[in-house]
């Protein structure tokens, strides 16, 4: 058969339309219809062509009714409703729904402030667990990871102090904080004013460069201050010895010695991130009556006077020292060359001795004469917070001390608490993420008698501004830092202090 007679015949065997047909449905809409299913036994019927009511599709189509097939794709959509973040990574519309006519849709978007507590919470097994020593008397919840919310920052009078965004931040990336921090803008005469108040408490400044000079500019130079605290528990054992003049104790007949991490001291226990705190317990049943050693559980020990260097048991009582007025002689010497009795030694010339009176054993002093000693063990237990800082400053505001940035008021970006802090993660910069990796880093080492309760790693970003004025040929600039709208300046023109300000600043403080 030739190539134009097999065309032909696929032309004849094409399904056609009548011309009474309607048009085909728009996409993304369909009729229900009717379904032709013909049995297998049966041979093949003639080819008609399919009726306006009568549609004839494949097997694997005609075995799921449209009612079913739109709900099982409404499903599948709900999978991804949440995923959008931005055009790029969301779904789009890409076909016909069914139904009610729902297409695909875009997810809503993921917000600054959703990054920021997605950082903030810690999954519980993302972190792994504290260390099992003896038995653990604390409740779960202070090892378990969990968001710690952010410090409320206490509201300026005069409003607060903007961050003014000029281009991207020193760490990268588009990161802004939430709308909620953001203040008016400071001007220049606000400016000015924080320089005149901040010059007024200088005695020895003159407030005429601060009233008269021009300000040139005005730069925005933010800083970001990160910290890592690691919250941690120490434990040492002390024992404490005191003379036992008898009576009961609370010795091992009453119960087993507790270990020092096996007692309960929930009601001792500090706030988190406490500075310090500590503590002296007695650990119970771990009294003991021990030998005092001193003097052989005798309570006397030679006198170190009359009887120095005689060993434990021997000694020579009634020993004698000579008298210190009359040397010996008993008889006191005149200018006139007549003599007199010693009225100290009465006329002996000898003196018993002044510790022990010629007996030759004094009292024990460790054990008071008891022979005994009482050993108690008491847990010594401090609490402190170990602080890793780190500031990330531009080259605007490099001259600026870091416990200027520590001291100051800022917006927290990141505040996580769990056992063991891991880096932040901000999904709109990676040098954030760098930053907070390298405070992770710096982590203080814990001693070996120590163990972590729980670590704090927050990054706060603090607005900073760098006023420069200008007058003739001399300049100068000061910073204006954090929403308490610190004042720092280091060269500023008008000292008149000849040295004296640094003792002022010492009486002051």
């Amino acid at each position: 058969m030739t190539m134009e007679a097999e065309r032909d015949g696929e032309e004849q065997r094409r399904p056609l339309l009548s011309s009474s047909s309607p048009p085909p449905p728009p996409p993304g809409r369909r009729t229900a219809t009717a379904f032709a299913v013909r049995p297998r036994s049966l041979p093949d019927p003639p080819f008609q062509a399919p009726s306006r009511d009568r549609l004839t599709l494949p097997a694997s189509f005609r075995r799921i009714p449209f009612p079913a097939a739109a709900e099982h794709q409404h499903q599948h959509q709900q999978q991804y409703q949440y995923l959008g973040r931005s055009s790029s990574s969301a779904l789009r519309g890409g076909g016909g729904g069914g139904g009610g006519g729902a297409g695909w849709g875009v997810g809503p978007e993921v917000s600054a402030a959703e990054v920021r507590s997605a950082a903030s919470i810690s999954s519980a097994s993302y972190y792994p667990p504290p260390p099992a020593l003896h038995h653990d008397v604390y409740p779960p919840d202070i090892h378990s990871p969990s968001p710690s919310p952010a410090a409320p920052t206490a509201p300026h009078p005069h409003g607060g102090l903007a961050i003014v965004p000029q281009g991207p931040y020193p760490y990268g990336g588009e990161y802004q904080p939430s709308h909620d921090g953001r203040r008016d803008v400071l001007d220049e005469v606000e400016i000015r004013q924080l320089l005149i108040d901040h010059v007024g408490h200088r005695c020895c400044w003159g407030s005429r460069p601060a009233r008269t000079w021009k300000i040139t500019s005005i730069e925005d130079c933010n800083v970001y201050v990160g910290t890592l605290e690691t919250f941690i528990e120490e434990r040492d054992t002390v024992t404490n010895k005191e003379p036992y003049d008898g009576g009961k104790i609370d010795g091992r007949d009453k119960g087993p010695v507790l270990a020092v991490w096996e007692l309960d001291l929930r009601s001792e226990f500090p706030l988190l991130f406490v500075p310090e705190k500590e503590v002296m317990v007695k650990i119970p049943h771990s009294e003991v009556i021990e030998k005092c050693l001193d003097c052989e559980s005798r309570g006397e020990i030679p006198c170190p006077i009359c009887n120095a260097g005689q060993e434990h048991g021997f000694y020579k009582a009634n020993q004698m020292t000579r008298c210190s007025a009359c040397h010996g002689r008993g008889l006191l010497a005149h200018q006139d060359g007549s003599d007199t009795v010693c009225g100290m030694c009465s006329g002996k010339g000898m003196l018993p001795c002044i510790a022990c009176g010629s007996r030759g054993l004094v009292t024990c002093k460790t054990c008071s004469g008891y022979g005994s000693l009482l050993a108690k063990s008491t847990a010594h237990v401090r609490w402190k917070t170990l602080s890793a800082r780190k500031v990330s400053a531009t080259r605007g505001a490099a001259s600026v001390p870091d416990e200027v940035f520590h001291r100051a008021q800022g917006i927290q970006l990141c505040n996580i608490q769990a056992y063991q802090c891991t880096p932040a993660f901000f999904a709109d910069s990676y040098q954030l993420n760098q930053f907070s990796s390298e405070v992770v880093a710096s982590r203080l080492p814990v001693p070996p008698s120590a163990r972590v309760i729980s670590e704090r790693h927050i990054i706060s970003v603090v607005p900073v501004i760098r006023v420069t004025m200008a007058h003739r040929k001399q300049c100068f600039s000061f910073y204006v830092v954090g929403y308490n709208r610190d004042v720092f300046i280091r060269d500023y023109p008008s000292k008149f202090c000849w040295g004296l300000c640094c003792c002022f600043e010492w009486l002051r403080n």
